[in-house]
């Protein structure tokens, strides 16, 4: 199995939906672009948020196990995806890649 390296490369707040759409709340993500976490033989990493971890975790697993090519050579590296967690207010994009 192989280890995965996932990176915070953007956070968007969407105020304008969240005015309009959200109720208020006390606590949100709390992740910074920049940060990583290293996921060892397909596993959520420590302190990873569940529900980011719903949308990586197939993708995880299969990059763990050797595979790659998502979606006909979608990623420049094939070894690598670039996906976002579901929240429509606050969404943040990890790169998610192979290490060796």
């Amino acid at each position: 199995m192989k280890d995965i390296r996932i990176t915070v490369v953007r956070k968007i707040q969407h105020n304008d939906l969240m005015e309009k759409y959200e109720n208020p709340i006390e606590h949100t993500c709390d992740v910074q672009e920049g940060d990583t976490w290293i996921s060892v033989g397909g596993q959520r990493p420590d302190n990873f948020c569940p529900e980011a971890w719903k949308t990586l975790k197939p993708f995880v697993e299969d990059l763990a196990c050797g595979k790659g090519n998502f979606y006909d050579g979608w990623m420049k590296n094939p070894y690598s995806a670039m996906l976002s967690c579901n929240d429509g207010f606050r969404p943040v994009s990890f790169y998610i890649e192979t290490i060796e």
